[in-house]
């Protein structure tokens, strides 16, 4: 895999802060070393976990996004390995590959015009690209008997993460998206948008349920189109925690029983995360604690197969506010999956 660059024992060391009394994450994780034979290490690492990062904006920008979810990682990564190695977070169990990362594809896309129709198909073929890494490295990841933890990049990483796990399973899989947009945008070529529809279209994704929609930022177009399929269903925002039509909880457990009956997915959109710097910042979302909690309740069900947080945008003064919050987001996963 050409565009996956590992993570080795050296960058781990020179990213751990080491103090005395003290035993770090990244002293206690397992990791890959060859590129050719990445099955057949995670077929024989004794872990529950394997973690790696996509680092790009391709997808953002082929939607007329804002950039910036390529650094999501980075700002993962120096936290990730710093946390405490105790009982609780069982570094022990996790693999870390290293991250997908496209620096010739990001100089590709700033060079393009994305006012021109020209450009917007080759900026979204560039994301057909980055799907068949995702793809084919969460299969391998499934097809080892492992669970996917996937960081970073804009959501267009949804359809790979899906078709990389029904692949891996084979058969199509459900999911379930705590985000504020439905990313069921039309089929007019891959971007941030449309991950869901076009893994539902291609028969990847059979149930699919979003939480916390926020009806301002969703057309009657995307509305209409959800209403009439059986197999997809919402709640929204404002219903939860503006209107209080229903409580928290409540509304966990009809989203569990809509995807609950096959493996299923759990992604994460920081654009639902209020203030957290994404490709989408909200002034109005889920707190922290809700979306931890949201991640501690789905990773619990036997039947979750994969987390990814994505679209997180880190600008300088957040990078270890963003690192925080995804670092809990993922062991709150590995805790509540692991009981």
């Amino acid at each position: 895999m050409n565009n996956l660059k590992l993570l080795t024992h050296s960058d781990v060391k020179n990213t751990i802060n080491k103090r005395a009394g003290e035993s770090k994450f990244g002293e206690h994780i397992k990791l890959c070393s060859n590129l050719n034979s990445i099955y057949d290490e995670l077929l024989n690492l004794d872990v529950d976990y394997v973690i790696f990062g996509i680092s790009e904006d391709v997808g953002v920008l082929a939607n007329h996004g804002k950039p910036g979810t390529s650094k999501a990682w980075n700002a993962v990564i120096k936290i990730l390995l710093n946390i405490q190695a105790n009982a609780f977070t069982k570094a022990e169990r996790v693999a870390i590959l290293g991250q997908l990362h496209y620096p010739a594809f990001q100089e590709k896309v700033n060079l393009l015009n994305l006012s021109r129709k020209k450009d917007i198909a080759l900026s979204r073929q560039l994301v057909q690209d980055i799907d068949k890494d995702v793809s084919y490295l969460v299969s391998l990841i499934i097809k080892s008997g492992k669970t996917p933890i996937i960081i970073g990049g804009g959501h267009n990483n949804a359809y790979g993460n899906i078709k990389g796990t029904s692949l891996g399973l084979s058969k199509p899989i459900n999911c379930i998206n705590f985000d504020a947009h439905s990313d069921f945008r039309k089929e007019e070529g891959r971007h941030s948008g449309n991950g869901f529809s076009y893994a539902y279209a291609e028969g990847f994704l059979k149930k699919y349920y979003v939480f916390g929609l926020h009806e301002n930022y969703t057309s009657q177009f995307i509305f209409d189109r959800m209403n009439k399929l059986k197999t997809i269903d919402y709640c929204t925002y404002e219903s939860l925690d503006v209107r209080k039509d229903q409580k928290y909880k409540s509304a966990l457990k009809h989203a569990l029983n809509h995807v609950d009956s096959d493996p299923f997915g759990i992604e994460i959109d920081c654009d639902a995360i209020e203030n957290i710097q994404s490709s989408a910042l909200t002034p109005s979302g889920f707190s922290a604690e809700k979306a931890r909690q949201f991640v501690h309740y789905f990773g619990m069900q036997p039947n979750a197969s994969y987390l990814h947080i994505c679209e997180a945008a880190p600008k300088k003064k957040q990078e270890v506010k963003i690192g925080k919050l995804i670092t809990y987001l993922i062991t709150d996963f590995i805790r509540a999956h692991d009981r």
